[in-house]
C-alpha cells in the first residue's frame, strides 16, 4: 500500500468514525446497502403516498432516523465491546431486556397474524423485539459456549442456562407472537454458533442438532413436492400460516388470496427483466400489492432496476458475508469465530428467507431485506451485529487474543 493510499484510508476512516483496524470494505458495503436501501423505500412507498401525502415524508424520515442510530449504535460498538461483557452483569441485564421487550409484545399490535411490535407513541414508531433477539442468540451461545472447557462441569450444567434461555425465546416468539419467520432465524442462528463449540461434551447435543437439520430439510423438499399439499393441511398451524405454504406450492391456483402477493412479486420481475423500466417507474407499487416498501420491496428493485438492482443488493452482502468468514477462519477463539460467523449467517437466512418468499421458492415467512425494506428494527440491529463483528476485527488487528 502506497504512503497516499494510507494517508486516503486513514482520513477515510476518521470521516467516517471508524477505528483503525476494522475492515473498511465491510464497513462502505452496510453503508452502500443503507443509502441504497432508503432510496428504494422511497421509490416502493410511492403508491402509499397517493392517497396518504404525509406516509412518504413520514417513513422516509424514520428510515433515515433508523439508518442514523443504527450507524452510530455501529460505530459505538466497534470501539468499545469487548469480551469481558460475557462476564459483566450486563450481560445477564441484556438478554433480561430483551426477553420482556420480547414478552411485552402481546399488548401491543399485531399484523400479518403475527403479533410481535411495540407501537410506540410517536410518528407510528415500531419496535419489533425479536429483531434484537437474533443477536442475542449469538451473544447468548457466544457467551455460555464459546472456549468453555470448564471439566468439573457436565454437559447439562453448562448448558442448562443457555438452553433454557434460547427455549424460552423461541418459544414465546413462535406460540405467542406467533411469527415463525423469526423464531425459524433464530433458531438456525444459535444451532450454527453452537455448533462451532469445540467442547467434547457437546458432541452429542450437536449431532442431535444436526440429525434435526437434516430432518427439516427433508421435511421442506417434501412439502414444496406434488405431494406437500396434503401434508400442509394437516400441519398444527395457524391458518394464513398454511396458506402460505399452499401459496408456495402453486401460488397461482389462488391468484386473489393467499397466492396475491407471490404473482404480484412475479409480475414485477417479469416487467422488470434485465434492464429494469427505470428508477421511479414501477407500475406493480400503484396497484393494491401489499408489503411492496417491506417484505416485496425486492420485486420493486428488480422491475425498476431490472436484475442489475439485484447485484447492487448481492454483491454488497456477498462483500460483508465473505469478509466475515475470511476473519473468522483467522481466529483462535471460538467467541470470536461464533460473533463473525453468526453475523454472516444472519445476513445469509435472511437474505434466503426473503428472495425464496418473494420469487414463490419457498412459503412466506414475512423476513425482511436486511439494510432494503422498510423497518428501523431490522435496521438497528444488524448494524448492531456488524458494529460487534468490527469489534472483533479491531482487536484482531491491534495483537489481542481473539
Amino acid at each position: 500500500m502506497t504512503q497516499l493510499t494510507k494517508k486516503r484510508t486513514i482520513s477515510l476512516r476518521r470521516i467516517l468514525l471508524m477505528p483503525k483496524g476494522t475492515d473498511v470494505a465491510m464497513h462502505l458495503s452496510i453503508l452502500w446497502l443503507g443509502v441504497f436501501g432508503t432510496l428504494m423505500i422511497m421509490s416502493a412507498s410511492m403508491g402509499i403516498a397517493i392517497t396518504n401525502q404525509s406516509y412518504l415524508v413520514i417513513t422516509l424520515i424514520k428510515q433515515i432516523v433508523f439508518l442514523f442510530g443504527g450507524y452510530f449504535a455501529m460505530i459505538f460498538l466497534a470501539w468499545n465491546f469487548n469480551f469481558d461483557f460475557f462476564h459483566s452483569r450486563k450481560f445477564a441485564i441484556s438478554i433480561i431486556i430483551t426477553g420482556l421487550a420480547i414478552m411485552s409484545t402481546v399488548f401491543f399490535s399485531a399484523a400479518g397474524g403475527a403479533r410481535a411490535w411495540i407501537r410506540l407513541p410517536f410518528f407510528g414508531v415500531t419496535i419489533q423485539p425479536a429483531e434484537f433477539a437474533k443477536i442475542m442468540m449469538i451473544l447468548i451461545v457466544a457467551g455460555y459456549c464459546g472456549d468453555n472447557y470448564v471439566q468439573k462441569k457436565s454437559a447439562k450444567e453448562i448448558l442448562k442456562r443457555p438452553l433454557l434461555t434460547i427455549g424460552l425465546f423461541l418459544g414465546y416468539v413462535l406460540l405467542i407472537q406467533k411469527d415463525l419467520g423469526s423464531m425459524a432465524v433464530m433458531f438456525l442462528i444459535a444451532v450454527i454458533c453452537f455448533e462451532l463449540a469445540g467442547n467434547p461434551k457437546f458432541r452429542k447435543l450437536q449431532r442431535i442438532f444436526m440429525w434435526l437439520f437434516a430432518i427439516g430439510f427433508v421435511f421442506s423438499i417434501l412439502i414444496l413436492s406434488p405431494f406437500g399439499e396434503s401434508i400442509i393441511k394437516h400441519l398444527p398451524l395457524a391458518k394464513y400460516q398454511i396458506n402460505r405454504f399452499l401459496s408456495a406450492t402453486n401460488p397461482f391456483v389462488d391468484i386473489y388470496g393467499a397466492g396475491y402477493q407471490i404473482v404480484k412479486g412475479l409480475i414485477s420481475f417479469a416487467s422488470g427483466g434485465i434492464k429494469g423500466v427505470g428508477f421511479g417507474a414501477s407500475v406493480v407499487k400503484y396497484t393494491d400489492f401489499p408489503a411492496a416498501n417491506t417484505d416485496f420491496i425486492l420485486a420493486i428493485v428488480v422491475e425498476e432496476l431490472g436484475y442489475g438492482g439485484f447485484l447492487l443488493i448481492f454483491i454488497p452482502y456477498l462483500i460483508i458475508v465473505f469478509q466475515l468468514f475470511r476473519y473468522a477462519s483467522r481466529m483462535q477463539f471460538e467467541q470470536s469465530k461464533m460473533i463473525l460467523i453468526g453475523t454472516a449467517m444472519y445476513i445469509v437466512i435472511h437474505s434466503l428467507f426473503n428472495v425464496g418468499g418473494v420469487t414463490g421458492m419457498i412459503p412466506l415467512t414475512g423476513v425482511p431485506l436486511l439494510m432494503i425494506s422498510s423497518g428501523g428494527s431490522s435496521t438497528l440491529s444488524i448494524m448492531c451485529a456488524i458494529g460487534l463483528s468490527q469489534a472483533v476485527i479491531y482487536r484482531y488487528h491491534r495483537g489481542e487474543m481473539v
